[in-house]
């Protein structure tokens, strides 16, 4: 009877256990009609806080029911993928992201680590798997906030890939040799066009490296980037550039414009944080992001590995 007893009570735990993070998410989450996830620097194979994270998007996407997933890069640490078979591919995605409502689409940039492998595999998965998409090295696309209204708001997202508008991977052909294969001037023509052709309410970048950020790394690869894409994203009105990398979270703003420069934290390994004059906020926490959007509200929320939610960004116009 004894032992009966405890099982009953361990039962009776679990279900407390299993309803009060839905609670929690639920009771306090921005839920737009668009929701997207976000994620960026995942690739550990589990270890480190990957899968409590993993399991913490799984709460938010049951009570959210997102649109898509969209990675930052770096899913696959440390030298990418080799083909559509790596053994990374089970370790690191698809036995890690499991629950239900993170099997709809997900949506990917190469990052620097992917860029030590094979990654035209990274495209290639995309005929393999059901819910990864990566049509090419840089793409884009647009959608609407209500499929049921034509006239609704509509987000244009644009992903680009960052490393060969950095001179040092560039310039590294033995540990990037893919990065030889993309035209850096062809590709800043490209989201230059796309941008400025744009009639959508809201235009969102997303990218693997930053633009503006504090930290250890080598203030080169910011510089870069700015010096070949801040005026673009200026001249073009976009609202927002979601990146990674830094395994911080960092929210940035200039003052010289009105774009959000969002680094979001690793959803595994994370680094301390430092700040600078343009920080608007800081956090060593990983976790991941929640980015939705209403007529005329675009709103963003950190949820740290705790699944708290922990800083939030929203822009109106």
């Amino acid at each position: 009877m004894k032992r009966f007893c405890t099982i009953l009570l361990a039962a009776a735990l679990a279900a407390c256990t299993t309803a009060e993070p839905e609670k929690r998410a639920a009771e306090g989450t921005y839920d737009g009609e668009l929701n997207i996830l976000m994620l960026s620097d995942a690739g550990r194979n589990g270890s480190y806080d990957q899968r409590l994270i993993g399991e913490w998007m799984g709460v938010y996407a049951d009570v959210l029911g997102p649109e898509f997933v969209i990675s930052c890069g770096d899913l696959f640490h440390y030298q990418g993928i080799q083909s559509t078979q790596d053994p990374l591919l089970w370790s690191n995605f698809e036995s890690i992201y499991t629950h239900g409502e993170l099997q709809c689409p997900w949506y990917g940039v190469l990052g620097n680590h992917e860029y030590r492998g094979n990654t035209q595999a990274m495209m290639d998965y995309s005929k393999v798997s059901r819910r990864w998409n990566m049509p090419d090295r840089y793409y884009t696309f647009s959608v609407p906030l209500d499929d049921d209204e034509p006239d609704s708001d509509r987000v244009r997202f644009v992903f680009i890939d960052t490393a060969p508008l950095i001179d040092k991977y560039r310039e590294d052909s033995v540990q990037y040799p893919d990065v030889q294969l993309v035209d850096p001037d062809a590709e800043v023509r490209w989201i230059d066009s796309v941008l400025r052709v744009s009639t959508e309410k809201w235009k969102v970048v997303v990218g693997h490296h930053p633009l503006y950020t504090y930290d250890d790394k080598d203030d080169i690869e910011q510089e870069n980037l700015r010096a070949r894409l801040e005026r673009i994203f200026r001249q073009n009105g976009v609202d927002a550039y979601f990146c990674g990398h830094i395994h911080t979270f960092q929210h940035i703003r200039t003052g010289q414009d009105s774009i959000d420069y969002v680094v979001n934290t690793s959803a595994s390994k994370q680094r301390a944080p430092q700040r600078g004059p343009l920080t608007q906020y800081a956090s060593e926490n990983s976790g991941f992001g929640l980015l939705s959007f209403d007529e005329g509200v675009m709103h963003y929320t950190l949820v740290n590995s705790r699944g708290e939610l922990e800083y939030e960004i929203e822009r109106r116009k």
